[in-house]
């Protein structure tokens, strides 16, 4: 069979928007190339417009022919030209290469080697910290946070919870037990104005709601009383509770007896 000679420049866009977000070029037809995108897409390719890509309905997105080339050098010539064009004109591209044919896009830097070789062979990625990370005293803006919370909102609700339903040795945290060290720093950050009730009073009718919800329930007005109500009437000991370990000791101690 013969080579294609022509090919297409196509721009993926939503229906109802006239920004493009990503750029190629296929010597098929562009509706073809496009379900080829959303097949990869849902194989899991991690690049921003795969990413993109998997978060939009398949009906609203569409590719549109920008420009018909024949000859496959200028078909790789002419997305270059495209995408820099594009570009210029501000359009939020998810393109990672300028285009072209062969391996003329990304220039990988050693960091970059070196992250996927980890990746490759299943070991953890190496964590940078305080000025080594490369976000360091970089703050996300306001909008991108909301961006990101509409998007992200109900992705990990429920069933759509990877570890929806799973206890006991089938849940991945089952066994770790956080360090002591850990424990200290998070109460810490909680601590004052870390607390993210710090300040806040509970209006007349949350407070209402809470008597509601807890009236008939038995509420120990102490600790002590706790002790006396569950264990000292119920005749139960508990190595945790200090007042039954110190009632042991006295029962235990002959100078305490009269």
């Amino acid at each position: 069979m013969e080579k294609p000679c022509h090919g297409v420049i196509y721009g993926v866009r939503l229906r109802a928007e006239y920004d493009y977000r990503y750029i190629g070029l296929t010597t098929k037809s562009e509706k073809v190339r496009l379900r080829q995108h959303f097949k990869v897409a849902r194989e899991g390719r991690k690049t921003p417009f795969y990413d993109w890509l998997r978060k939009q309905d398949r009906d609203d997105v569409i590719a549109d022919i920008l420009d018909w080339v024949y000859g496959l050098d200028d078909l790789g010539r002419a997305e270059i030209a495209w995408i820099a064009y594009l570009r210029r004109e501000g359009q939020p591209l998810l393109n990672l290469a300028d285009g072209g044919l062969g391996p003329t896009g990304v220039v990988w830097t050693e960091e970059m080697r070196e992250a996927a070789r980890i990746r490759s062979t299943g070991r953890p990625g190496v964590h940078r910290f305080g000025e080594a990370a490369p976000f360091f005293g970089h703050n996300h803006s306001a909008a991108q946070r909301a961006k990101w919370s509409i998007e992200r909102k109900g992705t990990n609700a429920g069933e759509a919870n990877p570890n929806y339903g799973k206890f006991g040795p089938e849940h991945p945290a089952f066994g770790r037990v956080m360090s002591e060290e850990s424990r200290r720093r998070l109460s810490a950050m909680r601590m004052g104005a870390g607390n993210p009730n710090f300040g806040k009073t509970a209006s007349a009718e949350t407070r209402a709601k809470m008597s509601a919800v807890r009236k008939g329930r038995p509420m120990p007005s102490s600790k002590r009383n706790a002790h006396t109500r569950h264990h000292t009437n119920k005749g139960v000991f508990k190595e945790s509770c200090t007042y039954c370990v110190e009632d042991l000791s006295r029962r235990n101690d002959p100078e305490t007896e009269s």
